[in-house]
């Protein structure tokens, strides 16, 4: 199975259709039908449309099939709304959609069903109601008024017939006893004078003791004897009988004893047939009325269990169409959810019989096919850049040169670790902000950038970061983006040991050339006025001690120019150190000893944090270098007014810091000046007045040769509110600079120990003119 395979089985519990499901889709069709057709069954039954006759059993049979297939729809229905309930609950994908497309069904379901139950029961009631209105009412009974009308009449005529029959009947007694024959004539001309097809003499137990000859082939019978106990002779009994469609009378005769005569005429069958049809319409007129109330009742029933089956069976269906419909859509909510969460394996099952859903579907899927096609293009295109970017980080971070990145609008965007330690910042300090505001040294290069025409601007700027000044060579390039602004790389090259190196190499030839032009004059100055002062001393009478004095003016200050001249020659000639392991307390307390007797009215005092403090180093250089500052501090303490001064104090502290020994010179001198203190530290560069400005050069140089440096700092720094300066001389144990792979600045190469060509002709020119003077002078 494949990841795509494996993520679409897992995407949604929906997409997997259990055996219980496949059951519970078959059981919602099976119910919806055996709804319908029950509700059709009853329709057709209780309408008389079916030979099945609508009785009391059978409506109640098909009442309760009917109450059974809703009761189960019911259950379907209550299920499925409590399945959609919880799954808006859990919060399942398209679970408001599913009610609202539910709501929506179920609505166009009910809102129908209601509108017809009270639109029927309206007309029903009205129909009813004017069923049995009182105009109906009267119509029905003026009907059979009309229809009995006709037999009634016919009973008034027989009436009047039989009683004028009987009255002849009765004055012919004798002739019925006499002549039978006679009196049957006179029966049957009487009977049909009348108009009467039937006429019959008989006894009280109905027996027919004559009967009149009318020739009529209808048979009349004979009423039962029970009736004839109630006849009498004065009013005859009519009795109608449309069962045999004639009407019959009977009465008593006077002269006869117990003798009933029995006459009958026929009635008009057509007539007979509305009288009954009329009778019938009226009783059942009358049933119905009675029964009104139960009418609706059963009526209200039929339609309601009919009405609520197909109501039940809409819903249902309304339910299913939206699980039909909410399905794929679901499917495809939730492989959204998860795409959102950066899966883009998901694919959604695909149903032809869902119609354009499943073009969604296949859409749907070729889509995250694309877009995972893409995102692995583009993660492959990330891991490129990614591994770019990381080498080009790499190679910043590791150049020795400063490297910052600035985009259109002037803000820095790239800042490498060279860059931060030249410019005294760190990259989170200055990410985003203006490089007018974090390097302003660069503005003027910066506006010429921007104005000229060059892609490269080049030049030195020099800049002061936590008292110290640095040289800096600058080059600014332009890059042409798609913006409407340029975008700058800014190299910074830290020039300022180059720069100390090259004045110091171009010092140290001019110590040279001055060491040569003027030592080869002094000494034939010296040895000539020494030549003098002996040759003349003793001949000279007059102003003898003027002339002793200018003799030993001259020698002093050839004295003093050798002097100065040697040390521009110390300057020039920088001996290589020799390293040795030594100890920078016994150093240091020697020559604290030293000056201190130099300068007994100066405190002068060695604390040293750690002995011993072993370290690789030149005794003699070092102790060189520390004299040179503790003899500068003195000269500073001198510098200072009388009335200000106190006591002279030089504090001189050894201590070491992680793989450096630290030595600090602190006193209450004069102080440093403020501005350009760290051109103190170039040759030539000095305060006092008698000062050649080598002093803290040649320090410079002998920390540098050590793996260190000198600091130059205020007194105030280290103790808030003293006066003076606080020299720090600094240097590696091991006696040389820690290795580094980032690349040196060039520096000039420093003279050879050997001496130059021009000292070896200074030697020799001094030896020339030393045996000159001898020889001139008689020496």
């Amino acid at each position: 199975m494949t990841s795509a395979e494996t993520s679409a089985a897992s995407l949604d519990p929906s997409f997997a259709e259990p055996k219980s499901w496949f059951l519970r889709r078959l059981l919602a069709p099976f119910a919806v039908g055996v709804a319908l057709l029950s509700a059709f069954l009853t329709f057709v039954v209780l309408t008389g449309m079916t030979p099945v006759e609508p009785t009391r059993v059978v409506v109640l049979s098909f009442i309760l099939i009917n109450a059974a297939t809703i009761l189960l729809l019911l259950a379907i229905i209550s299920r499925e709304v409590w399945v959609v309930l919880q799954a808006r609950r859990r919060g399942r994908a398209a679970a408001r959609l599913h009610i609202q497309i539910v709501s929506l069904f179920s609505g166009f379901a009910v809102l129908p069903a209601m509108l017809v139950a009270i639109i029927a029961n309206v007309t029903i009631d009205r129909g009813l109601d004017r069923l049995f209105s009182g105009p109906m009412r009267a119509a029905i009974e003026n009907s059979l008024t009309i229809a009995r009308a006709y037999t009634y009449e016919h009973a008034q005529l027989i009436q009047g017939d039989i009683l004028g029959m009987a009255n002849d009947i009765s004055r012919a007694r004798p002739l019925f006893d006499q002549d039978r024959v006679s009196f049957r004539d006179l029966l049957t001309a009487s009977a049909a004078a009348r108009n009467l097809p039937g006429a019959m003499l008989i006894d009280k137990d109905c027996n027919i003791m004559e009967t009149a000859q009318t020739g009529v082939q209808q048979a009349f019978t004979p009423p039962p004897p029970e009736f004839l106990r109630n006849v009498n002779e004065a009013e005859p009994e009519i009795s109608v009988l449309p069962e045999t469609n004639y009407v019959a009378a009977v009465i008593r005769l006077r002269a006869f004893s117990d003798t009933f005569l029995y006459v009958a005429r026929p009635l008009d069958p057509r007539v007979v047939a509305q009288l009954k049809q009329t009778e019938a319409s009226v009783a059942e007129y009358a049933e119905i009325e009675s029964r009104r109330l139960g009418i609706q009742v059963n009526f209200a029933l039929m339609f309601g269990v009919i009405a609520l089956s197909i109501l039940m069976a809409s819903v249902l269906i309304g339910l299913n169409f939206a699980n039909w419909l909410v399905a794929p859509i679901r499917r495809l909510m939730s492989a959204a959810n998860i795409v959102s969460t950066g899966d883009l394996h998901v694919q959604v099952p695909v149903h032809r019989s869902e119609g354009d859903l499943a073009q969604l579907g296949e859409t749907f899927n070729k889509m995250t096919q694309e877009l995972l096609i893409q995102r692995d293009e583009l993660v492959s295109a990330s891991d490129l850049i990614d591994s770019r970017r990381r080498f080009i980080e790499a190679v910043l971070s590791s150049a020795s040169a400063g490297i910052i990145g600035l985009d259109a609008s002037g803000s820095v965007g790239i800042l490498n670790r060279s860059a931060e330690k030249l410019i005294g910042h760190a990259e989170s300090e200055t990410l985003g902000r203006p490089l007018s505001d974090v390097l302003p040294e660069l503005d003027d290069m910066m506006k010429t950038a921007r104005e000229g025409t060059q892609r490269l601007v080049q030049g030195q700027i020099t800049i002061l970061r936590d008292g110290h000044e640095r040289n800096l060579s600058v080059r600014v390039s332009a890059e042409q983006t798609s913006q409407s602004g340029d975008s700058y790389i800014i190299t910074l090259d830290d020039i300022t040991e180059l720069v100390s190196a090259q004045r110091t190499s171009a010092w140290a030839d001019v110590a040279r050339r001055i060491a040569h032009e003027i030592k080869n004059p002094l000494t034939p100055i010296q040895l000539s006025a020494e030549r003098i002062r002996r040759k003349f001393g003793k001949v000279i009478i007059e102003d003898k001690a003027i002339f002793e004095q200018c003799t030993d003016t001259i020698v002093r200050q050839v004295d003093d120019i050798r002097r100065m001249v040697d040390e521009f020659s110390r300057f020039a000639r920088m001996p290589k150190p020799v390293i040795e392991g030594e100890d920078v307390a016994d150093t240091v307390r020697q020559a604290v000893f030293l000056m201190r007797v130099g300068h007994p009215d100066i405190d002068i005092e060695a604390e040293i944090k750690q002995e011993p403090m072993r370290a690789q180093f030149d005794r003699r250089l070092i102790s060189q270098a520390l004299t040179n500052i503790i003899k500068n501090a003195a000269e500073a303490i001198e510098g200072v007014p009388v009335e200000e001064l106190g006591k002279g104090r030089i504090d001189v502290i050894a201590a070491r810091d992680n793989d450096d020994i630290v030595i600090d010179v602190i006193d209450n001198g004069v102080g440093l000046p403020k501005v350009s203190r760290a051109r103190l530290l170039e040759p030539y560069v000095t305060t006092r007045e008698k000062g050649t400005g080598l002093g803290l050069a040649i320090v410079g140089r002998v920390l540098e040769d050590h793996g260190g440096r000198i600091e130059l700092n205020d007194a105030a720094d280290i103790r808030p509110g003293a006066r003076g300066a606080w020299m720090r001389l600094r240097f590696a144990i091991s006696g040389h600079a820690p290795k580094v792979e980032a690349k040196e600045p060039i520096r000039e190469p420093a003279p050879e120990t050997k001496p130059p060509a021009s000292e070896t002709a200074e030697a020799a020119d001094a030896t020339d003119n030393e045996t000159k003077i001898k020889a001139a002078t008689g020496g």
